[in-house]
This record gives structure tokens, C-alpha cells and sequence, in this order.
């Protein structure tokens, strides 16, 4: 009895590696589309993106609650 039982605890183990490796795997690709790196390692072509220094907010030197003078 305790042979089954053995192989059962074996059996889930190997499900649990198998469940862990792919969860890794679905991150690591999910991080290489957000870098714009495809999955062969090649990089994607980014189109060239301008932003216009007037819309950039910059943040002040204190902790956000005072109005700035």
C-alpha cells in the first residue's frame, strides 16, 4: 500500500514542477514582449516614439501635499 501511495506523492511532485516551469516560462515570455524581444531572441523593430518636453510633468522636492510656489 504504501508503494502507491509513494508514487502518487511522486506523480503530483512531477505535476507541481511541470505546473511551476511553465508558470516561469509564461512570465519570461511575457517580460521579453514587453522588452521587445521575440521569443527567437531577435529584436522587434520599435517605431521611434518624440515626446514633447512640455507635457512632462516633473514631480516636487516634497512629499506631495504642499502647493507649489
Amino acid at each position: 500500500m504504501s508503494r502507491i501511495t509513494f508514487q502518487k506523492r511522486q506523480k503530483e511532485m512531477k505535476r507541481q514542477e511541470k505546473q511551476r516551469a511553465k508558470a516561469e516560462r509564461r512570465a519570461q515570455k511575457k517580460l521579453a514582449k514587453r522588452s521587445g524581444v521575440a521569443d527567437d531572441g531577435t529584436m522587434d523593430v520599435i517605431e521611434d516614439v518624440t515626446v514633447e518636453t512640455d507635457s512632462i510633468e516633473v514631480p516636487s522636492e516634497g512629499n506631495g501635499s504642499e502647493p507649489i510656489s
